[in-house]
């Protein structure tokens, strides 16, 4: 397993991050507390140091498994990423990214996880209701106070990314150094204005969703709804929801993707993980996967390259259509 520096930071990171959101969940897609345990074991044996999680996943369980795994390892050699924002509970203060609710899930996010500091604290997505200002502070004094380590921001506009910044800056304090978005060889939409943007300021990019929510893992046939799995549970207005991966787009990907694998003999997922290895903004991809079985297959996807000629056809058959303003820029930026 390689290790990354995450963003403008010197904290590194192992290439796989072990995603944890279905551990604990009430469902039959679900990852129960032994089977989760033994795969958070085996991803740190293969080398693995990064793990993620969120205080919102099956309403906290995800981090109280997560910390009960963590009680066989030395904490130093692990970097443990979770992330506020979502409702914990009924009260008009249990959500959003106020002072109150921040440290109040903080202090409810350590205990779970059996910490006394969280590496990474993610702002989950942005809270309309509450000024940024407030948020950037309550931030600084967990990180001032030794609760939090680094800070990261996930699923913020472009705008709010760069206003969140700038408050950072006027208090005196560190910046964002990871961005946790969807990205995929059939989600590329954040690199019109997101990747550049990262780049420039400093952000590692760990995207979620590196199979497009198991679209990408070779099991779904063109005109065959599916009836299990993943995708068949998403409703209409979901990021992964059926209608937006069934498209003439996504199917020409994964005959690329099929070509690949079946030349290189590896598994659809590898050859779709392997891709955004090849990003230089991609220090670190979440790997979710619900089964021992998955997980390795995954890390499969660590320790080999795609070559530059199927870097290009991937890049090519996936790249996302140009709109406006862009399309303008990219025409006329030249002349």
């Amino acid at each position: 397993m390689k290790y990354n520096s995450l963003g403008d930071s010197g904290l590194k990171v192992s290439e796989a991050c072990l995603g944890t959101m279905i551990f604990g969940e009430k469902n039959e897609r679900s990852t129960d507390e032994d089977t989760a345990i033994k795969m958070i074991e085996g991803f740190i044996d293969s080398g693995g140091n990064f793990i993620d999680t969120a205080n919102v996943y099956a309403d906290g369980r995800s981090e109280e498994i997560v910390g009960k795994a963590l009680k066989n390892h030395d904490r130093d050699d692990l970097v443990i990423a979770t992330k506020v924002r979502f409702s914990m509970g009924d009260g008009p203060n249990d959500e959003g990214l106020s002072r109150k609710h921040i440290l109040g899930a903080c202090e409810a996010s350590l205990d779970r996880l059996g910490l006394d500091t969280i590496d990474l604290y993610y702002l989950h997505t942005w809270d309309p209701l509450t000024p940024i200002e407030e948020t950037m502070r309550t931030l600084k004094h967990l990180v001032d106070s030794g609760l939090v380590r680094y800070i990261g921001v996930s699923n913020f506009q472009s705008w709010q990314v760069m206003k969140a910044m700038e408050v950072g800056k006027k208090l005196g304090m560190g910046r964002f150094i990871a961005a946790q978005y969807q990205y995929s060889l059939v989600e590329r939409n954040i690199e019109r204005e997101f990747v550049p943007m990262f780049r420039n300021e400093g952000l590692g990019l760990v995207p979620w969703s590196p199979l497009g929510g198991g679209f990408l893992s070779g099991k779904y046939r063109k005109g065959e709804k599916p009836e299990e799995g993943r995708l068949s549970m998403m409703p209409d207005e979901a990021e992964e929801a059926w209608h937006r991966r069934s498209t003439e787009r996504n199917w020409n990907i994964i005959d690329k993707v099929d070509e690949i694998a079946e030349k290189r003999d590896k598994t659809y997922p590898q050859v779709a993980l392997n891709w955004l290895r090849q990003k230089s903004v991609v220090p670190s991809i979440i790997v979710g996967a619900r089964t021992p079985k998955q997980l390795e297959d995954n890390l499969a996807a660590f320790d080999w390259e795609l070559s530059e000629e199927e870097v290009e056809e991937l890049d090519q058959v996936s790249a996302p259509p140009p709109i406006y303003p862009y399309r303008f820029i990219r025409d006329f930026s030249n002349r």
